[in-house]
């Protein structure tokens, strides 16, 4: 689905990347969401909660982060610490409002990163959330040619179920050690829902039940959905969105 790009506002980062995001004012805490790896604000969750969040009158916001989307810059040049800090200033400069961090898959880790750097947070969602994926995840998964291969080409192409060849670069790899959340506490003071299907190949159940038991909180829960696979987009996956947003920021 294309946004309209009359709603599209862009903003310069600190470190002068352009970055594109949408936004709308309403009542209750901002609803902020965080796309995934190579995807970007006009996914189908992201679009499909824009336009729910406008029904209700919520204030929320998309974006995009560099070189994703209709931000600046090449996205073999990006990694994790670049993309937090887009999210994080695209953020600070958009709303005061309290927030509610929704984060898909690598949205997910950099939701982990901000939590650590932002107030006014009061709740997260992470929907097949993917903490230290580059490690955990890729650098683990990749055998002695394909990690020698990577450090020395800088790039490589990885299969994807659902998409063509995606590549992972060695500065993302060596990045991504400096920004790992699950080895260290993660504190988190409001409630956390955490929504994960069965069938995710990408980011099995067993990520989301380290990240369960790894955030310190009083109020954090996770949801396993038999046969959801890690676009968690189908309309029943949209409405536990939805609901898992409802009940940590309920509208008066």
């Amino acid at each position: 689905m294309t946004q309209d790009s009359s709603l599209v506002q862009y903003l310069d980062g600190p470190q002068g990347r352009r970055l594109a995001y949408v936004a709308h004012a309403g009542r209750g805490p901002c609803i902020v969401f965080l796309s995934g790896y190579s995807s970007d604000m006009e996914g189908t969750k992201a679009v499909h909660l824009d336009a729910w969040a406008r029904a209700q009158g919520r204030a929320f916001l998309r974006l995009d982060y560099s070189g994703h989307g209709q931000s600046s810059e090449a996205f073999v040049d990006g990694c994790i610490g670049d993309w937090a800090d887009d999210a994080e200033a695209i953020i600070r400069a958009v709303t005061d409002q309290p927030i509610v961090l929704v984060g898909s898959s690598m949205g997910g880790w950099i939701g982990c990163l901000l939590s650590i750097r932002l107030p006014r947070i009061v709740g997260f969602v992470g929907i097949a959330a993917a903490p230290d994926f580059t490690e955990d995840g890729l650098w683990a998964s990749f055998d002695d040619s394909q990690r020698a291969r990577l450090m020395e080409d800088g790039i490589l192409m990885v299969p994807s179920e659902y998409e063509a060849p995606y590549p992972v670069t060695r500065k993302i790899i060596e990045d991504g050690r400096d920004h790992l959340v699950l080895r260290s506490p993660l504190p988190m003071s409001w409630p956390v829902r955490l929504l994960q299907g069965t069938d995710d190949t990408d980011v099995p159940p067993a990520v989301a039940q380290a990240l369960l038991g790894h955030i310190e909180g009083a109020d954090v829960r996770m949801t396993l959905v038999k046969h959801a696979d890690h676009r968690f987009s189908s309309p029943a996956c949209l409405r536990l969105i939805e609901s898992a947003i409802t009940e940590i920021a309920p509208l008066d």
